[in-house]
């Protein structure tokens, strides 16, 4: 009488968990889709700290040397310095044809 309830319990018990892995709560499908987010939120961390890092060493070149802020005024403002002449060469799209 006892020998086929001990089975039968452990197969019910089986079949149990088996049923929580497939389509419990938090099953297996709910992990991989946690675990493709969490690559994806890894990638952008690492996209958005490759930035910090990058405005970060703008930020200190901007503070200890006039070398960039110079550039940036001569790049962005089109400035020159004094004594300095500025040359616009402008090329015509007509006359190479």
């Amino acid at each position: 009488m006892i020998r086929w309830k001990i089975p039968f319990l452990l197969l019910l018990v089986l079949g149990y968990l088996q049923y929580s892995l497939w389509y419990g709560k938090n099953n297996i499908y709910d992990y991989q889709e946690n675990v493709q987010m969490l690559q994806n939120l890894h990638r952008e961390n690492d996209m958005l700290k490759a930035r910090n890092e990058q405005m970060f060493a703008e930020v200190d070149d901007l503070q200890k040397g006039y070398e960039a802020i110079e550039e940036r005024a001569r790049s962005h403002l089109g400035m020159v310095k004094a004594n300095e002449y500025f040359y616009l060469i402008i090329i015509d799209s007509k006359a190479k044809q």
